[in-house]
C-alpha cells in the first residue's frame, strides 16, 4: 500500500489519475487526523455509471477538509509502467 497527501482541491483529479492506471484495487481516503472517510474497493475495468456513487462520495468529502491522505492498494500482477 502507498499513501499520498493531497490538498482538497486536487483530490478528484488525483483519484482520476490513479483510476486510469488500471491497477488500483482499493482506495481509502482519510482526513488530516487519520479518520477514514471513504474505503472503496475497485474492480479492474470499472467505468462510467458504476463509479457514479464513488464520485458523489468524493464530492461530499471534499467539503469536509482541506487536506487528505489517499491510501492506494495496487494489484501487483497488473503493474503499469509509464513511459515518458
Amino acid at each position: 500500500m502507498s499513501e499520498i497527501k493531497v490538498a482538497g482541491d486536487k483530490l478528484k483529479s488525483t483519484l482520476k489519475n490513479l483510476l486510469r492506471e488500471g491497477n488500483v484495487r482499493r482506495v481509502i481516503i482519510r482526513n488530516a487526523s487519520g479518520r477514514t472517510l471513504l474505503d472503496m474497493p475497485l474492480t479492474a475495468g470499472v467505468a462510467g455509471a458504476v463509479l457514479m456513487p464513488f464520485w458523489i462520495a468524493v464530492a461530499g468529502i471534499v467539503a469536509l477538509a482541506k487536506e487528505f491522505t489517499v491510501v492506494i492498494e495496487r494489484d501487483p500482477e497488473t503493474a503499469v509502467t509509464r513511459t515518458e
